[in-house]
């Protein structure tokens, strides 16, 4: 109840620095929705957003139109929250953590992605059925890695089934995922959101909204999520997926989850069983076949992807700094040894948390962390201020500049900005800058 007291106070400070005189973004002036009063939050002039959502803080990101960008703009996110609790002479007090669970009351915290597709974009059983076996699979590069398990439970707060519990699992969020496709899913959590709300022209574009996945600390973690993803939404695009169906995407997700070392197996939709890995295998040869060569980024996401698969197979620790759960497993194990503990005591729990502070002079993961070619440090202060050139995230921000200038009312939104005079400025085109 402490700390829920002290989050009830600090979150609004936080967030009225971020804003405060302008300070990074414009503030909503209007309501928008029942749950977002004015005030609640704003929009900032690199693009993204920032707000309270049921009582914890959420940073978005700009539209990107690349993975480096994505990377570099979250963590300006992490360094703008950083900021402003050393401003606030909060650090004593506060601290801001990238997980996804609570040890203690079994809470979840989602991490969003979204993707823009082509609204033509081929969607048959056959596509959505190797999408939905790719988002439970790529758990095996994507996990950021939980000491302990829970039950997954449905909007019913029923047990979803019998599950083994384990000391360590791959996921933090596999526990709470027990659906493939939903649509609200605040309490029946599902690998694929299926609300139709694309931020965009509905005519032109699709989105598709994940939940499942961890929030990585790791920034190559993070640039082999988004990019093989995309790699992935590419292939969609294009009505050139391979040909895999397993038998229950979210069991199945689970289920890896559960496996912290090889061989990681899943049954197909047919009933064979077979490798995770060998699959995983097939969506990154195809995209190689397609792919390779149309752009230095695309080469970069290629090449750790297969780093990775190749690292899983045959030698897991050659992925610390790289892969999330690898690098906690590995960090914690050595402090079991050290200090004579087992997997079951509670200061693994206290550890794991520190694995995900977002300060890098007290992160666990940061410690280790391979950054070179993900993080630039200038570039990640500039993108606490200036949006991506090349998204409609420049043109937002271009226009609340304007607006910053004129003092005068208005209303920000991901596809639309408006002053009192009339004047709207509608940006239907995530990819317009």
């Amino acid at each position: 109840m402490q700390s829920q007291a002290l989050a009830q106070d600090v979150l609004p400070r936080i967030r009225d620095w971020v804003f405060e005189n302008q300070r990074y973004g414009l503030i909503d002036l209007h309501p928008r929705g029942w749950d977002e009063p004015a005030g609640n939050g704003g929009f900032l002039f690199n693009g993204g957003r920032v707000y309270l959502d049921m009582g914890h803080m959420e940073y978005c990101t700009p539209e990107c139109a690349s993975v480096r960008d994505v990377v570099r703009y979250d963590r300006a996110g992490d360094l703008l929250l950083l900021e402003a609790v050393r401003a606030l002479r909060l650090e004593k007090q506060v601290s801001f953590i990238r997980n996804n669970v609570d040890h203690y009351t079994g809470a979840t915290f989602g991490c969003h992605e979204n993707y823009s597709l082509d609204r033509t974009s081929p969607l048959d059983e056959r596509s959505a059925n190797s999408l939905l076996a790719f988002l439970a699979l790529r758990v095996l590069f994507t996990g950021a890695g939980r000491v302990g398990s829970g039950r997954p439970k449905t909007f019913r707060d029923e047990p979803v089934e019998a599950e083994e519990r384990v000391a360590f699992q791959l996921s933090q969020r596999a526990d709470f995922i027990v659906n493939d496709c939903f649509e609200w899913v605040q309490h029946n959590r599902s690998i694929l959101n299926l609300r139709d709300e694309p931020l965009a022209d509905r005519r032109r574009f699709r989105r598709l909204h994940l939940i499942h996945g961890d929030t990585n600390v790791l920034p190559a973690a993070l640039f082999l999520k988004i990019g093989a993803t995309r790699l992935v939404v590419d292939l969609l695009e294009l009505g050139e997926m391979p040909e895999v169906a397993i038998s229950d995407a979210a069991a199945a997700f689970r289920q890896l989850s559960r496996a912290s070392t090889a061989p990681w197996r899943v049954t197909l939709a047919s009933g064979r069983t077979t490798d995770a890995l060998a699959l995983l295998g097939m969506y990154q040869h195809r995209a190689r076949q397609l792919f390779q060569g149309r752009d230095q980024e695309t080469d970069a996401v290629l090449a750790l992807w297969d780093e990775v698969l190749t690292g899983l197979a045959t030698d897991t620790d050659s992925l610390v700094g790289i892969v999330d759960w690898v690098t906690k497993r590995f960090l914690l194990s050595e402090f079991c040894a050290r200090e004579g503990v087992s997997w079951n005591d509670p200061w693994l729990a206290s550890q794991d948390l520190e694995y995900h502070q977002i300060d890098s002079s007290r992160s666990l993961g940061l410690a280790l962390a391979r950054t070179e070619g993900f993080w630039n440090p200038t570039g990640v202060e500039k993108a606490k201020r200036e949006a991506p050139q090349d998204s409609r995230a420049n043109a937002r921000s271009r226009l609340m500049r304007e607006i910053q200038v004129k003092a005068c009312p208005y209303s920000v939104d991901w596809a639309e900005v408006a002053v009192p005079n009339g004047k709207r400025a509608l940006l239907p085109n995530p990819f317009q800058a």
